[in-house]
C-alpha cells in the first residue's frame, strides 16, 4: 500500500510539473484560429461572406515580443481578412516599455480591404500611454474609434455601422453621444473593451459587440472555467453570447486574447485571433 501511494505521489508531482512547464512556455506561445459565422437579416446580403479579424490584449512587455507580434500580424494576413479590429491593450505597461518605436512598422503590415480599426484598452490609458498608443495605431494605419461612430460601406451602398466606445475603467465613455445617429436600419456593430457593459447598452439597436479585456481568465480549470476574471468582464468572459432574446438580438463575441499580463501562465485557454464572417439569414 505504501509503495503504492508513493508511485501516486512521484506521478502527481511529475503531472504537475509538466502542467506548469505547460502553461508557462508551451501554451503562451500557441496561436490558434477561431471562426464564429455570425448570421442577421439586418446583415445585407452584399456582406455575405465578409470577413472580420479581431485580435485583442497583446499586452507588448515581459511575455509578449515584437518577435510575437511578427507571427501575429502574419496569422492575420493568411486569413485575407476584410476589416481588421483591434479591442485594446497593446502594451501592458507603456512607461516601462522601450521598444515602442519598433511597433507601428510591424503592425503596419497588416492588410485589411476596408480597413483597420481600433479602440482603447485600459492598459492603453493612464500617464502617457494614451499618447503612445495614439501614435503607434495611427502610424501603423488604424483608425482609432473613441465615442465615435463610421461605416464600412460596399460596392452597392449598402453598409454596416461600427461603433467605438471609450475605455470603461479609465477612459470617458459617452454612450448617449455615440449612439445619436445609431441607424437601427443598419448592422449594428460596437467595439469595446470591456464585456460586461452589454448589459447596459441592450436598449440600443446594436446588433453585434466585440470586446476583449478577459483573457478568458488566462488560466481555466475544467468544470470550473476561469480562475480570475478582471472587473468588467465577470458576467461575460469566453466566445459568444446572446445578451438579450428580443426580437433584435444583441449578440456579444469576447475574444480570449494573445499575450498574458501579471503572470505568464496560459491553461485552458491558448491564444487566438477571431475570424467572424457575416451573412444575411
Amino acid at each position: 500500500m505504501k509503495k503504492i501511494l508513493k508511485k501516486l505521489l512521484i506521478l502527481s508531482i511529475v503531472f504537475m510539473i509538466l502542467t506548469l512547464i505547460y502553461a508557462r512556455f508551451i501554451e503562451p506561445k500557441l496561436l490558434f484560429v477561431k471562426d464564429e459565422i455570425i448570421s442577421s437579416p439586418y446583415i445585407d446580403k452584399s456582406f455575405n461572406g465578409f470577413k472580420i479579424i479581431q485580435f485583442a490584449d497583446t499586452h507588448l512587455g515581459d511575455f509578449y515580443s515584437l518577435e510575437d507580434l511578427e507571427k501575429l500580424v502574419i496569422k492575420i494576413n493568411d486569413q485575407k481578412p476584410d476589416l481588421v479590429i483591434f479591442t485594446g491593450d497593446l502594451i501592458d505597461n507603456s512607461s516601462t516599455y522601450d521598444k515602442t518605436k519598433s511597433i507601428a512598422p510591424i503592425l503596419n503590415k497588416i492588410q485589411a480591404s476596408k480597413g483597420k480599426f481600433a479602440v482603447y484598452g485600459n492598459h492603453d490609458l493612464g500617464g502617457a500611454g494614451a499618447k503612445v498608443y495614439d501614435d503607434i495605431m495611427k502610424k501603423s494605419g488604424f483608425k482609432l474609434l473613441s465615442n465615435s461612430k463610421t461605416s464600412i460601406s460596399l460596392e452597392r451602398g449598402k453598409k454596416i455601422s461600427l461603433f467605438g466606445l471609450d475605455d470603461f475603467m479609465l477612459g470617458n465613455p459617452n454612450i448617449s453621444s455615440t449612439f445619436k445617429d445609431l441607424n437601427k436600419d443598419d448592422y449594428n456593430i460596437l467595439l469595446v473593451h470591456e464585456p460586461d457593459v452589454a448589459d447596459r447598452l441592450t436598449d440600443y439597436n446594436i446588433d453585434l459587440q466585440i470586446s476583449g479585456h478577459s483573457h478568458g481568465g488566462q488560466v481555466r480549470l475544467p468544470f470550473y472555467g476561469p480562475i480570475i476574471s478582471p472587473p468588467y468582464a465577470k458576467n461575460y468572459n469566453v466566445s459568444h453570447y446572446t445578451v438579450n432574446e428580443n426580437s433584435r438580438p444583441y449578440e456579444l463575441y469576447v475574444n480570449t486574447g494573445i499575450g498574458n499580463t501579471k503572470n505568464p501562465f496560459r491553461f485552458m485557454n491558448p491564444p487566438n485571433i477571431t475570424v467572424i464572417t457575416l451573412n444575411n439569414k
